[in-house]
């Protein structure tokens, strides 16, 4: 069993998002309620610490992508 804590919360938390971003941009569909495009954005903002705006969401997706690519090492 893996117990995430510390920095694994929030590479969990970035896989989790760039899955509910991929979602909304290929179908409009959101991942729940309270998970706005713009919610989305903004979490992705803190995590990567890039801005994005309302259209960005490609963009915020492949940043994420390789925020997890060099913060979710597990070694």
């Amino acid at each position: 069993m893996i117990v995430l804590t510390g920095e694994g919360i929030t590479v969990y938390r970035a896989v989790v998002l760039k899955h509910g971003l991929r979602l909304y941009v290929k179908t409009g569909i959101r991942p729940n309620r309270l998970w706005t495009i713009t919610n989305m954005l903004k979490t992705a903002s803190k995590i990567t610490g890039y801005e994005y705006k309302r259209g960005d969401a490609k963009q915020a997706i492949n940043d994420l992508e390789a925020w997890i690519e060099v913060n979710g090492r597990m070694d």
